[in-house]
């Protein structure tokens, strides 16, 4: 490969890489949007399985059929399709989306790194334990004003909610690499899997508010959810990896709890403080440097010559 070509294909790398943040950073976004809607947290995600699955129901011929009796894939079915749905949905509809920068992509370095030790006994290596550090005090700086008594029962439950959802993505992230399953058979497994399991349930006995809001709405949700983080960010992402590498893939996506929280101020009317600012920042350059293994900070190298 020339160096022209190599340029080309390096390029086409960080498109999906930005591509990959971009539709992270909107997912975000959206789902505090939809959240803040009368649409209920099973609206939301009835919307997101009903599109996804729609537009994969053509691939289903593809699917083996050993897949649809494999315990493995129902169980990735239930924690990344069903359960991390509900629960993320829910905490939208009561935190900020700051909060959700933080506890989704801010966090899960921590929580797969805690999920790889419990299940792999995975060490940690110096680079993700500084990752850590800076990543534990992006969430005290969260924490502050809940000391200082700037929280309500409401804002605390969603925050729960939405740290519970990313334990759910961090298990399922673990076991999806402990069981080597191709990304093609999963996604699709693990959106029509999900509908299988959740659709019934949702028409039969959960409550429903789709008609409280417009058509509009129930098109941004339905698409956006269905197809930007469920489909594209998968491709996109596998995508920027396998020309990119995941260190530099990882180093990107640290961007995305920075860019969503700064752009919920002025999209969705939601206070930035100082302190949430500097959460983000942190959390942001935590993940950052978690993604580096192999490497220590400057500041860290220079005392380890001490």
């Amino acid at each position: 490969m020339n160096t022209q070509q190599k340029s080309r294909q390096q390029l086409w790398g960080y498109l999906a890489a930005a591509g990959t943040v971009a539709i992270w950073t909107g997912f975000i976004l959206i789902s505090r949007m939809g959240g803040k809607t009368a649409l209920t947290a099973y609206d939301v995600m009835a919307l997101r399985l009903g599109t996804a699955s729609l537009l994969l129901l053509p691939f289903l011929r593809g699917m083996p059929d050993r897949a649809w009796r494999d315990r493995r894939l129902w169980t990735l079915a239930l924690l990344g399709g069903v359960a991390y749905c509900v629960l993320v949905y829910a905490g939208f509809k009561l935190a900020p989306a700051a909060h959700a920068a933080i506890l989704l992509p801010g966090m899960q370095p921590f929580l797969v790194a805690g999920a790889a030790f419990l299940l792999h006994g995975e060490r940690l290596t110096p680079a993700r334990c500084w990752g850590l550090l800076v990543i534990a005090a992006g969430v005290a700086c969260v924490a502050v004003p809940y000391l200082g008594g700037g929280w309500s029962p409401a804002l605390l439950y969603g925050d729960l909610l939405i740290f519970a959802a990313s334990i759910v993505w961090a298990l399922y992230s673990v076991l999806v690499k402990r069981w080597h399953y191709g990304p093609w058979i999963l996604t699709r497994f693990v959106t029509l899997g999900s509908a299988l399991l959740y659709l019934p349930v949702y028409l039969l006995f959960l409550p429903k508010q789709l008609a409280a809001v417009p058509l509009s709405t129930l098109l941004l949700q339905g698409l956006y959810q269905g197809i930007g983080p469920t489909i594209l960010a998968m491709l996109l992402f596998l995508k920027a990896v396998s020309i990119l590498g995941p260190v530099r893939v990882g180093a990107l996506i640290a961007l995305v709890p920075v860019l969503a929280g700064v752009a919920a101020a002025p999209l969705l009317n939601e206070a930035l403080t100082a302190w949430l600012l500097g959460g983000l920042v942190c959390v942001s350059l935590g993940a950052l440097i978690a993604a580096r293994p192999g490497r220590l900070p400057a500041a860290a190298a220079a005392n380890s010559r001490l």
